[in-house]
């Protein structure tokens, strides 16, 4: 069963950069479209972006759009997330999914394999 494990999370000062990985625990993650998702406090999950199986086209949401960039790397089984200018709002649990789907969905129930999730603060 295909897991999938985020690191790279941590502490930033707002105006900062992170770069948060996904990464898949077998060589199948280049079928699947994989979003990436966050939660914060008190608030619902969101989508931050989303790229096609083939890395070719990425999707990102109004509030990742011009400071956040999704790559993957399927010879790796790699996805990543690199996160800058950082600001308070961007604070929450970071999560990667990988869709049902070679193609990016609109829709979070689309995505069906999910990491644990990765803490970002973003802080001075």
């Amino acid at each position: 069963q295909l897991q999938l494990v985020e690191s790279g999370g941590g502490l930033a000062q707002p105006g900062g950069s992170l770069r948060l990985s996904c990464v898949a625990s077998r060589n199948s993650l280049d079928i699947w479209a994989v979003g990436w998702f966050r939660q914060a406090p008190g608030q619902e999950r969101e989508g931050v972006g989303c790229v096609h199986d083939n890395g070719d086209s990425v999707i990102y949401t109004d509030s990742a759009k011009g400071r956040f960039t999704i790559s993957r790397d399927n010879a790796k089984n790699r996805v990543s997330l690199q996160m800058n200018s950082l600001n308070s709002e961007d604070t929450a649990v970071y999560y990667c999914a990988a869709a049902g789907t070679r193609w990016c969905s609109p829709h979070s129930r689309d995505f069906l394999t999910w990491g644990q999730g990765t803490q970002v603060t973003v802080s001075s």
